[in-house]
C-alpha cells in the first residue's frame, strides 16, 4: 500500500516517488543492516536511518510548514527570519508580544515535528 504522502504516478517521474524511495532505504537499514552490523557500522546505520526518517518528515511537512511560517512572519510585518530577528534586536518586537511568542512556539513545534517528533509526544 502506498504511503499517504506518496504522489500518484503522473508525469514526468514514475513510481516509486522520492518519499517511497527514502522510506525503502530507511526500512532496509532498520530491518537488515542495523541488526546484522556491530560497533561503528551499526551506529552509523542507525544514524543514517534516523536521518532518512527526518527527510521523510520534511518531505511530508516542509511545504505546508514553510507556507504557514511565511503567513506568521507576514502577520508580524517580517519578510523572513532575518527580518524578524532584526525587528527583535531593534526593539520593534519584544518578548511580551503574544503574536511573537505564538510565532516562535509554532515555528519550534514545526521544526521538532521534523527533527524529532518524540520531543512533542508524537512519533
Amino acid at each position: 500500500m502506498p504511503e499517504p504522502h506518496a504522489r500518484p504516478a503522473t508525469g514526468p517521474h514514475d513510481i516509486p516517488s522520492a518519499p517511497e524511495l527514502v522510506a525503502a532505504v530507511r526500512t532496509f537499514l532498520e530491518r537488515d543492516v542495523v541488526p546484522a552490523a556491530e560497533g561503528r557500522v551499526r551506529f552509523h546505520a542507525r544514524v543514517a536511518a534516523n536521518v532518512l526518517s527526518m527527510v521523510e518528515r520534511e518531505l511530508r511537512h516542509g511545504g505546508p510548514d514553510a507556507e504557514a511560517h511565511a503567513v506568521r512572519l507576514a502577520a508580524l510585518g517580517a519578510a523572513d527570519d532575518a527580518d524578524l530577528a532584526r525587528a527583535i534586536r531593534e526593539g520593534r518586537l519584544n518578548d511580551g508580544d503574544p503574536e511573537l511568542v505564538r510565532l516562535l512556539r509554532e515555528s519550534v513545534r514545526d521544526k521538532l515535528r521534523v527533527a524529532n517528533p518524540a520531543y512533542l509526544g508524537e512519533s
